[in-house]
């Protein structure tokens, strides 16, 4: 079990509420498939991926980072119980989609940038540790149906 300290959840909370999920999700999910192409290939039904314009353009692209950050911030609200919240989506990433367990900690590293983006001075370092141990935890749980 994770422990939060208020702070923590102060930190997160703070900017997450603050996140419009089609525009950071979108920007996430295309610096990933950009920054680490041999991740498109989990994406094959999304047409054009061919470069950095094209990938952050797609509208397919720009949804499925949507869902990806509507889902984390469904498991803010399931701080405590992340694994639990995560597990059916962990089954299925494991059992049908066969996605590299590593993509997840790839994706809220990337997902981490963008806010600091997005956020600046705003996204303090205690904001960036608190989101650290948050995309881990997430990773963590969405990894948990490979072991």
């Amino acid at each position: 079990m994770v422990h939060w300290t208020d702070s923590q959840i102060k930190a997160i909370n703070k900017i997450w509420t603050k996140v419009n999920a089609k525009e950071i999700g979108g920007e996430a999910l295309a610096r990933l498939l950009s920054v680490y192409p041999w991740t498109q290939r989990y994406f094959s039904t999304f047409g054009n991926l061919g470069s950095c314009d094209a990938i952050s353009h797609n509208a397919k692209v720009i949804s499925h980072g949507e869902k990806v950050v509507t889902s984390i911030g469904e498991a803010i609200k399931h701080i405590d119980d992340i694994k639990g919240y995560f597990a059916q989506l962990s089954q299925y990433h494991y059992e049908k989609l066969h996605v590299d367990p590593a993509n997840f900690s790839r994706f809220g590293s990337v997902l981490i940038i963008v806010l600091a983006r997005h956020f600046g001075e705003e996204f303090t370092p205690e904001t960036q540790a608190a989101f650290n141990k948050l995309f881990h935890v997430v990773a963590d749980a969405l990894g948990k149906g490979y072991h």
